[in-house]
């Protein structure tokens, strides 16, 4: 039956995760308690039934109110990036830009209103878990953060682009 209640949450990017603390529901604990010894009561026994749907008729109360409070446990410790509205945990989101890692690493991607067509090599990279700027190698100078698990190089020019992307920003190679 329905001992308690658990709920996990998940950031959008790092996909770290929390659980919230076990909540028991005693009525679920004691229809169960009640299932199992029902048969010495007899297979149509009502305490079983009337233990069964007192506990069914509370179940969705008991539900929300547990899940409201896991979810204000959560608010401290995850945040709504304001630019791409998706959840992340603190280590994922900067302070100082008001936004998560990801957006971050896109606001210094995009071109100025100068037109530098310098290539990049590598400029615009972040790492996603301390924020400094990447010189364009597998591993982080600063944390050692392992960025090949998030950003690929061009094989033609040797630029780091996001995983995600199919030509490179650069010479237009495509991956």
């Amino acid at each position: 039956m329905h001992a308690g209640f658990q709920f996990q949450f998940d950031c959008s990017h790092c996909h770290k995760t929390w659980r919230s603390p076990f909540r028991p529901y005693r009525l679920g604990q004691f229809s169960s308690l009640l299932n199992r010894f029902s048969f010495f009561f007899g297979p149509s026994s009502m305490a079983n039934r009337a233990g069964s749907g007192l506990s069914d008729a509370r179940l969705d109360s008991a539900r929300a109110g547990a899940l409201s409070d896991a979810m204000r446990e959560a608010e401290t410790m995850f945040t709504t990036c304001p630019t791409c509205h998706q959840v992340v945990c603190e280590s994922c989101f900067s302070r100082e830009a008001g936004c998560c890692s990801k957006c971050v690493g896109e606001s210094t991607r995009r071109p100025t209103a100068g037109g530098d067509d310098q290539p990049s090599a590598g400029a615009g990279v972040y790492c996603p878990n301390c924020q400094t700027p990447s010189d364009g190698g597998r591993f982080c100078a600063e944390c050692g953060y392992d960025l090949a698990s998030t950003h690929k190089s061009c094989p033609a020019c040797g630029v780091m682009t996001s995983r995600s992307a199919r030509f490179c920003t650069d010479c237009g190679h495509a991956f």
